[in-house]
């Protein structure tokens, strides 16, 4: 039975959404929320629960399953069905409902407690997860409420049948948890034909994301008492050869490896050293070193050649290095891998977002690369096409302070209701793209 009048608007969902902590972990209660607000609309619920033990078999993760947190990390889904659903295609609407720790000494607000700025005419709404992407997973819920209502008022296309799915998925942060469950072992009785995320993408369809491979390097030199540091050997130094090896392989990439959708970054490959513990005394010549490693993955390539790539380069600087050759480091994958992904900008689900963005006086700057990694990476490898497109920056995602321009929820919401309404109207020409003459919705392959 549908609700005609949802019980809260755009805004105050928006707003309470983004009132929860939920951060790795801590997602239950967003999600139940959640749950509860799709069968106040009339959705079909839908919930699942990651299992460890076959996340273990995906590339995206650790190979042992204790060390996957998923236990009490619930993904939930919200289905609206239009005419014949069984005779249409299903479009799925994702956002993951989880966030990034926040400081908040670093916020002027606290980060879980929802601000709303304005100026002149410009409103902004600002908390932890606003931009990455509560809003944006908002808008998607409001999108197939709006879709609903004028299909149920006959202001829809006749012949509009099909399925608009509201993910609301755990774990992004982690590597994809919710969504690769979804993709390994589908919650659903019907399959998915194509997915938008709602990632701050600053309302640009972008078709190709880069992926990432997680890398430890630990170095051992020999301790010494601070008074005889020459009888030490000191880890830095060595370190910081290979930072510069590293740092030089990342330029290299970026004139060798190219794309057409990342000629416009400066750096399309990045590579970070995100942590480094050094020493064990401020009087001891530091003797071991662990850090933590970043390494950019270009759509094209998989993370093993990138992970092999930097292997070598590190093998040239232990080979120049006599204490290194002696003491060779390790390094090693740890924590999650982002693939990279990319679609076809003639996707059908991509032409309709376009179309729908015309629908909605939204600039078309056409379509784009990321150099991040999201959960369309797991639809994608398992052969459901999925595109980028949501309100906000990525400048603003993990930042103290996390903002999202009001006035582009709004307009993300109705690109995609028009984005549902093309795609679940144009069924036919679904087909003609995946070379299916039959009609028969069950029978296109995943």
């Amino acid at each position: 039975m549908h609700t005609a009048t949802p019980p809260y608007d755009l805004r105050t969902f928006a707003e309470r959404l983004c009132g929860f902590a939920s951060t790795a972990g801590d997602e239950a209660a967003a999600a139940d929320w959640l749950a509860g607000r799709f069968d106040d609309f009339g959705f079909d619920v839908y919930e699942w629960e990651a299992d460890p033990a076959l996340l273990a078999d995906h590339p995206s993760f650790p190979d042992d399953p204790a060390d996957i947190d998923a236990a009490g990390r619930p993904s939930v889904a919200g289905v609206a069905e239009f005419g014949d659903p069984d005779a249409g295609p299903t479009l799925v609407l994702n956002g993951h409902v989880d966030v990034v720790p926040a400081d908040p000494e670093l916020w002027e607000t606290d980060p879980y407690d929802p601000v709303w700025r304005r100026d002149g005419a410009d409103e902004t709404l600002t908390a932890r997860g606003a931009a990455d992407m509560k809003a944006g997973l908002a808008a998607c819920v409001y999108a197939a409420l709006d879709l609903r209502a004028a299909a149920d008022d006959g202001a829809a296309d006749a012949d509009l049948n099909g399925r608009v799915v509201v993910e609301a998925v755990a774990g992004e942060e982690d590597g994809g948890i919710g969504a690769a469950a979804s993709t390994l072992d589908s919650p659903y009785p019907f399959d998915r034909d194509a997915v938008v995320v709602a990632e701050p993408t600053d309302l640009t369809p972008v078709t190709a994301t880069e992926g990432s491979v997680m890398m430890r390097l630990r170095l051992r030199g020999r301790s010494a008492h601070a008074a005889t540091r020459w009888r030490g050997v000191d880890v830095l130094p060595k370190f910081e050869a290979v930072r510069a090896a590293f740092a030089d392989l990342e330029s290299e990439r970026a004139a060798a490896v190219t794309h057409p959708l990342y000629e416009s970054f400066p750096v399309p490959w990045p590579v970070v050293c995100g942590t480094v513990r050094a020493g064990s005394w401020a009087s001891t010549v530091p003797g071991t070193l662990e850090s933590e490693w970043r390494l950019g993955v270009a759509p094209g390539e998989t993370v093993a050649e990138v992970e092999a790539a930097f292997e070598r380069r590190l093998a040239e600087v232990v080979a120049a290095d006599d204490w290194l050759a002696d003491h060779p480091p390790t390094f090693e994958r740890f924590s999650v891998q982002f693939e990279p992904a990319e679609i076809d900008a003639g996707e059908p689900v991509v032409e309709a977002l376009r179309g729908a963005m015309a629908d909605a006086d939204v600039p078309d700057r056409g379509v784009a690369g990321a150099t991040y990694g999201a959960d369309s990476r797991h639809y994608v490898a398992a052969g459901v096409p999925a595109v980028l497109f949501g309100p906000g920056t990525i400048d603003q995602a993990h930042f103290p302070d996390e903002s999202v321009p009001w006035r582009d929820v709004e307009r993300a919401r109705r690109v995609y209701a028009a984005t549902a309404r093309r795609f679940l109207a144009d069924a036919a020409g679904y087909d003609e793209f995946r070379g299916d003459d039959s009609g028969d919705r069950s029978s296109v392959e995943k």
